[in-house]
């Protein structure tokens, strides 16, 4: 349908914005995070949109990022997830911070978003781990998101071995996962080594 709105901010608000676009005001609705990010008003603003057709609505749902954008179409087609909550989630956890979740099994952190009960976040974890899949590089610079998974056999084996670990030791699992991840990006050595891997861990997380 509409693949971005590129305009002026005319107004903004909790959760909407209506920009100028040729003259006509378009309504688009944004996360809190979008929101905070957006520029001030009178000035030039471009959305990518995901557009939610109703029997009786026709509604804009806006992002200052094709990434963002990306996960939003993911997170609504887990049942039980709609736009608005898709939009909640976002709005507390950039898209990395979402998917490092996702792929930690961090259901916890993601049920802190407005709406979203424990039962909904470990259903988006199980749903989506398998359809979320970020390269090394593009885990510390957030990007694309893939279908399939950098580590096989032992290399995997001994990530999750020692995410376990530092999980074990009282980390959260979603920070246990980043640093993993780059230990794993600046040290190929330690990447079949669990007992490596985790004291190269442990640094990172002081």
């Amino acid at each position: 349908m509409i693949a971005y709105v590129n305009g002026i901010l005319e107004y903004i608000e909790e959760g909407l914005c209506v920009v100028d676009v040729g003259g006509i005001g378009m309504n688009v609705y944004i996360s809190g995070s979008t929101m905070d990010r957006m520029p001030g008003i009178g000035e030039p603003v471009k959305l990518y949109t995901y557009t939610n057709v109703k029997e009786d609505a026709f509604t804009l749902f806006g992002f200052l990022s094709r990434d963002e954008l990306a996960l939003f179409k993911m997170l609504i087609t887990v049942s039980g997830i709609g736009p608005k909550g898709g939009l909640s989630i976002l709005s507390v956890m950039t898209p990395d911070d979402l998917r490092f979740a996702i792929m930690a099994g961090d259901s916890k952190s993601i049920s802190a978003a407005p709406g979203i009960g424990k039962k909904t976040a470990e259903r988006i974890t199980l749903e989506l781990r398998d359809k979320i899949k970020v390269s090394e590089d593009d885990m510390l610079r957030g990007s694309s998101v893939v279908t399939a998974d950098d580590l096989t056999g032992e290399a995997s084996s001994a990530r999750d071995e020692a995410v376990a670990a530092l999980v074990a030791l009282g980390y959260n699992s979603t920070d246990a996962m980043k640093a993993v991840r780059k230990v794993l990006k600046e040290s190929e050595d330690a990447a079949s080594d669990t007992e490596a891997l985790l004291k190269l861990a442990l640094k990172e997380m002081f």
